[in-house]
């Protein structure tokens, strides 16, 4: 097996030194950095302008520490500034003043100015804050913005009243202190004049990675070749360059936020290169597994990347072929257990297709033995011309060393089951009931196949098999499985009774 490299970089520090960025991006949306920084400070209070950081960053993550001594350093008053300046900020703050506007006339292309007290500027603040405070937050802030409604400027010209911009406005100099991007102000406390070499680390959303492999099987026969690739973007408003990158795969627990009924505004819209060797090593971390690409990637904000993960040839895999004929009809959808087990027509609708699985093991042996995080899988089998012909896709879990992997890669279209009710007795006096089935599965193909035939016991949890034509297994306290040999243009016949007790 060959494994591989990726993934992101980071931006930074407060002075113009750069510095190594760490990011460890989980498979569930959102990611931690990690930088080291190196602030200028004197001694007691500093007030610190921190730009370069994300458009999602969690304030209630941010940890700041000096390296050399965790006591050198106190943040005293943390201010994150998340609306960062546009036409309609500005506008907003402009409320009650004549600016100027400029208008091209159509007829010329002639530019004039003419002025316009800004009544209303139709922006409305906060929209972030509309998932957590909810519809009547919303709409108060909708009214605010504009009690008339319509989402508009009402713009006052020559004493006349209008509702949208006579023209492109112009604003007086930007205020040093405006915010051109999310900023995190810091009022600092230092124990000491002079350089503080820090790390500085937070959570933030519009980061995530995803595992995607590829099977390639040959011409005849189950084994398979299998490439994984790993899928990273970056949607978080940040570049990321030269970072060191790690991946956690695993369902880390995080507390989700409590969501009131929630209203829209508008509907609300809230290159590679091959590395050399294994260019990322595993190990297992707390409950989960840790990938570590071995070399510094670059990942630039709205910029998807792809990295070959994994490479293994000559999987050994086997075909199953199962028939599950149960078929719910949606009539009983809801149904009680009590009903169930009366209604002699509840699971007599028959399901003819029979699925194809694909198994293997993650093993060494089979030439993998890797912890494989989740992701899709897409299936190609070579053609007699040579070319791959993509026959399935499904979604594998993650998967720890010496797991089977089962996928689903459709359905055979020379296999047909059927399965019918033939008798049904029921004593709601006595609380017993009987039902018999027979089951067909005819193959078409010019070889014999086993079909595993599985049936659910879903009347009630005690039962005991009376009668059957074909010896059978229990899988689990409600299901059992047939496992018959179908020979080449043949049928298997399955007649079995069960008796249910309560």
């Amino acid at each position: 097996m060959k494994a591989i490299s990726v993934l992101v970089v980071l931006a930074a520090a407060v002075t113009a030194a750069r510095a190594q960025t760490q990011l460890t991006i989980y498979n569930q949306n959102f990611a931690t950095v990690k930088e080291a920084r190196t602030l200028d400070l004197k001694k007691g209070e500093n007030e610190v302008r921190v730009t370069d950081i994300t458009a999602h960053l969690e304030p209630d993550s941010v940890v700041l520490r000096d390296l050399k001594n965790p006591d050198a350093l106190q943040i005293l008053e943390q201010n994150y500034e998340s609306d960062p300046l546009s036409e309609g900020l500005l506008l907003c703050k402009s409320e009650g003043r004549v600016l100027d506007f400029e208008i091209t006339m159509p007829q010329t292309g002639e530019k004039k100015i003419v002025k316009g007290k800004i009544l209303r500027s139709g922006y409305v603040p906060h929209t972030v804050a509309f998932q957590r405070y909810g519809q009547q937050y919303a709409y108060a802030q909708m009214a605010y913005a504009n009690p008339q409604g319509g989402g508009q400027p009402i713009v006052e010209v020559d004493g006349k009243i209008q509702f949208g911009l006579p023209g492109k406005p112009i604003f007086d100099a930007l205020d040093p202190q405006a915010f051109l991007k999310p900023t995190l102000l810091w009022r600092l406390w230092a124990d000491k004049a002079g350089k503080h070499d820090t790390e500085f680390s937070y959570l933030t959303g519009g980061m995530r990675w995803e595992a995607d492999y590829n099977a390639v099987a040959p011409e005849k026969g189950d084994t398979f070749d299998i490439i994984g690739w790993v899928t990273l973007e970056n949607m978080s408003g940040k570049d990321f360059e030269n970072a060191s990158v790690k991946l956690m795969a695993g369902d880390v627990a995080r507390v989700q936020p409590e969501r009131a009924d929630v209203i829209t505004l508008g509907e609300f819209n809230y290159a590679q290169e091959r590395a050399r060797g294994p260019a990322v090593t595993e190990r297992t971390f707390e409950e989960y597994h840790l990938y570590t690409l071995q070399r510094p990637t670059t990942v630039l904000d709205r910029e998807i990347k792809q990295v070959e993960f994994v490479r293994a040839a000559n999987v050994p895999a086997k075909r199953t072929y199962v028939y599950d004929g149960f078929k719910v009809d949606e009539r009983y959808r809801g149904w009680n257990y009590d009903s169930i087990r009366r209604e002699a027509g509840y699971g007599t609708e028959s399901n003819p297709k029979v699925w194809v699985m694909l198994e293997f093991k993650n093993s060494e042996s089979a030439h993998l033995g890797m912890p494989l995080p989740k992701g899709k899988v897409k299936v190609y089998r070579r053609d007699v011309d040579g070319r791959n012909e993509f026959i399935g896709e499904d979604r594998i879990d993650h998967t720890p060393k010496d797991e089977t992997v089962r996928l689903y890669t459709g359905n055979a279209f020379d296999i047909v089951g059927e399965r019918r009710q033939t008798n049904f007795k029921l004593d709601s006096n006595n609380h017993w009931a009987d039902e018999s089935f027979e089951i067909k599965v005819r193959n078409h193909k010019k070889e014999e196949v086993e079909v595993r035939v599985v049936e659910h016991l879903y009347r009630w949890f005690q039962w005991e098999i009376t009668g059957s034509t074909m010896d059978y297994t229990k899988t689990d306290a409600r299901t059992i499985e047939f496992r018959p040999k179908v020979a080449a243009d043949g049928q298997a016949i399955i007649n079995y009774t069960v008796h249910y007790t309560w």
